[in-house]
């Protein structure tokens, strides 16, 4: 019977086990998770979202408190037009993030940057294009292309010099999406390296409607594998959302998969960045506790947990500190929902929004639990505490379970 380790993930010369850890923010997927994926042998990502939240956070500067100085004339103010991220702060903190990430590496294996283009920070192409370039001066081995259509994407960066070294990927669900990517970036005679296809049981924001439920991973993957192969087009294809064991993985590397991108997992290991009460809640949730919803200010549905803080609250938005999903004109759907609902309840000190979430504060706060499909299953991956706390795993226990296990089989800790 086979296990994941019979199975290589091949970039031109070098091969890596075929297991890649999604790239959770904010700093969910910490620099350490990706770092130990590296050390043995697959691939970690990080993720850029709200990267100077999470410089000041893990290297104690002050991006977030000098944006907000500079721009608290405008805390009252509905109109959020003015409120402008300092690009060369941006690289800063990218390059902070990054680069020190880089440095401690070890291992055979690869740490990749996961960029997601709903990051509109006031300036859509602007500072997704700092975000990118920074991650490649920084050394960054790949880049993840994620929540959004990347369609201009790799034009923002194609006269960087490590435009063809790094491996750069792209996030899909589905095969139109690919073919509208692939039709964009071809007069730049560069193909992605890898496609993740995200299926409708991953967590966080999912690259489909309302009707999430009526997709299936395993026949997009299909769909995508067959019009490559009419193509000619030797793109790996990694399926993700929902691989819950070595054997689910397997499925998919058996149907040419060349590797399988993994999360929800690790959502409960020392090295994410979950706070440790919010991991027992992670193991607490039953399946009925587990939503898909539309609160998030991107559009996109999102899977969380019921109990998330972030539901129905009705805080005042942050953008001067943060902004993060503020569009080109200083838009963002929470704050318009907010100000809605303060226009509605006057006289209400505290009032609620049901319908959006300010998602960047939330975020910060881990207050927004996004979570897999199967996340009600992580209890039975670990063993429960004399206390009826469950004991939290390491990023190595929960990778090897993947990388040999059969069987549908779940080694529990020791």
């Amino acid at each position: 019977m086979k296990h994941v380790d019979d199975f290589r993930l091949k970039f031109g010369k070098k091969e890596l086990v075929p297991i890649i850890i999604g790239g959770m923010g904010v700093d969910i997927s910490t620099a350490e998770l990706a770092l130990e994926a590296a050390r043995l042998g697959g691939i970690g990502h990080i993720s850029d979202a709200m990267v100077p939240t999470v410089s000041d956070r893990r290297f104690k500067t002050h991006f977030v408190r000098d944006k907000l100085k500079l721009y608290k004339y405008n805390v009252a103010n509905a109109d959020k037009s003015a409120v402008q991220f300092d690009l060369g702060r941006l690289a800063e903190a990218t390059r902070n993030h990054v680069g020190r990430t880089m440095e401690e590496k070890k291992g055979d294996g690869m740490i990749f940057v996961n960029c997601m283009e709903k990051l509109t920070m006031n300036a859509p192409r602007e500072t997704l294009r700092v975000r990118l370039m920074s991650a490649l001066d920084a050394g960054i081995d790949g880049i993840t292309l994620s929540a959004g259509l990347h369609l201009g994407s790799f034009e923002l960066i194609k006269d960087h010099p490590r435009f063809r070294d790094a491996k750069l990927g792209i996030i899909v669900s589905s095969l139109r999406a690919l073919q509208l990517f692939l039709r964009k970036s071809a007069r730049l005679n560069r193909l992605p390296d890898y496609v993740v296809v995200e299926g409708p049981l991953a967590g966080g924001h999912l690259g489909f409607g309302m009707d999430w439920i009526k997709y299936d991973l395993g026949m997009i993957v299909a769909e995508i594998h067959q019009y490559l192969q009419n193509e000619k087009l030797d793109i790996p294809l990694i399926p993700a959302g929902g691989i819950f064991t070595g054997s689910d993985a397997v499925s998919f590397l058996q149907n040419g998969a060349a590797a399988v991108q993994v999360a929800t997992r690790f959502t409960v290991v020392k090295e994410c960045g979950l706070p440790p009460q919010i991991q027992q809640e992670y193991f607490k949730a039953s399946e009925d506790e587990i939503e898909v919803n539309t609160i998030s200010p991107t559009g996109y549905p999102m899977r969380m947990l019921k109990s998330s803080p972030a539901i129905g609250s009705g805080i005042r938005p942050n953008c001067e500190a943060l902004g993060y999903l503020l569009d080109g004109s200083g838009n963002c759907a929470y704050v318009t929902a907010y100000n809605r609902e303060v226009s509605a309840h006057p006289n209400v000190k505290k009032i609620s929004v049901m319908d959006k979430t300010c998602l960047c504060t939330h975020m910060r706060n881990f207050d927004c639990w996004t979570c897999g499909h199967y996340t009600y299953r992580l209890k039975d991956t670990t063993r429960r505490l004399t206390d009826g706390s469950y004991q939290i795993l390491s990023a190595e226990h929960v990778f090897h379970d993947y990388q040999f296990s059969v069987d549908q089989k779940i080694a529990l800790p020791a």
